[in-house]
């Protein structure tokens, strides 16, 4: 197939372009290669995606004339919407950023697949926005209206705007609640990246809620897995949805919404130490309150997952976080010895 993948330059978008190449497809590659965090790394990873079946056009989301012509030119069956501002601190340091990419960016893309008559759109949600929800684990079936970050409230968002346009234009649209992704060629913002450039160079790393903390950590090959099988299931409409009586990851349109998971919280303590024992260092530990906009816990039901592409993630952390820690010391070992 001919499909687009924006955030081609980020960390999943790398990963899920790089499987789609090895399958055959034609991949259309967007990214407008911000500095929200190092260039370098997503000008690496697009020099690894430089191969026959790949076309790179660098564009912002939020330039609807700039998606159009994409979308107008190369004619892709299905979309993989993986570019937005992430971050669920930044949110609240720059809220402005989330709302052009995240609200305003993802508007331009339902409406470059109304006009272009897309067969299937695919974009990420995140586990953020069950915001305030307690009852674990969390389930596509759970009321998700209390997020409490922005950057939940825009993910919140993308799932209701694409919701409307599956009802409006019969758009087949699936949402991919993501839980806490972490492995190789990952982004330098997130907790396994910043842990283990710190206790290499012998500095604090700063734990939060005083380490009270639970995520459902899910390795970026598992959620590749995940998102080629669903390529190949385009939502149909439910014919058992019952209107009074909502249930709320499926429709009478042709729209799902699923967790991608490892279905198997991880205390932070834990993930950590599995850092120290893979680099071989203690860490030096700085403890503090949870911080605004951070829920203690995180747990993905992935029935809903295991029922339509009979698959469920399972790299085990000890594993997944090996592979990482190799990367990280290849690459940027790598990198210091090109400066030289």
């Amino acid at each position: 197939m001919k499909i687009v993948v924006t955030g081609a330059a980020g960390f999943i978008g790398f990963h899920v372009s790089k499987r789609l190449l090895k399958e055959g497809h034609e991949v259309i590659g967007i990214d407008n290669v911000n500095d929200y965090y190092d260039p370098a790394l997503k000008k690496d990873r697009l020099k690894m995606l430089n191969q026959d079946g790949f076309t790179f056009i660098k564009c912002s989301l939020e330039d609807k004339e700039g998606i159009f012509r994409i979308f107008d030119r190369y004619k892709p069956q299905v979309v993989i919407n993986l570019a937005a501002q992430a971050g669920v601190r930044y949110s609240i340091e720059n809220p402005d950023a989330y709302v052009q990419s995240n609200i305003v960016g993802f508007l331009n893309i339902l409406e470059s697949c109304r006009s272009y008559k897309i067969d299937h759109l695919i974009y990420a949600s995140s586990s953020s926005v069950y915001g305030a929800n307690k009852t674990l684990p969390f389930s596509v079936s759970d009321n998700v209206d209390h997020p409490i970050s922005l950057y939940a409230a825009t993910k919140k968002s993308n799932e209701l705007l694409a919701h409307t346009y599956s009802h409006l234009y019969q758009i087949p649209t699936t949402g991919m609640r993501f839980f806490t992704v972490y492995g190789p060629w990952g982004r330098p913002d997130m907790a396994l990246f910043l842990f283990t450039k710190s206790i290499l160079n012998e500095q604090e790393i700063e734990v939060y809620n005083h380490g009270q903390m639970r995520r459902d950590f899910t390795y970026v090959d598992d959620v590749v897995e995940s998102i080629h099988r669903l390529l190949h299931s385009p939502p149909k409409p439910n014919n058992e949805w019952d209107a009074t009586a909502p249930h709320a990851g499926s429709s009478y349109a042709p729209y799902q919404v699923f967790n991608i998971g490892n279905h198997s919280p991880v205390s932070l303590l834990d993930f950590i130490e599995e850092i120290e024992k893979q680099i071989g260092k203690k860490a030096k530990k700085k403890f503090l309150p949870l911080q605004p906009g951070d829920v203690p816990e995180t747990y993905a039901d992935i029935e809903a997952l295991k029922n339509v592409i009979n698959y469920v993630p399972k790299t085990s952390v000890q594993e997944g976080v090996g592979h990482f820690v190799k990367w990280y010391l290849n690459y940027y070992t790598k990198r210091e010895e090109d400066k030289e």
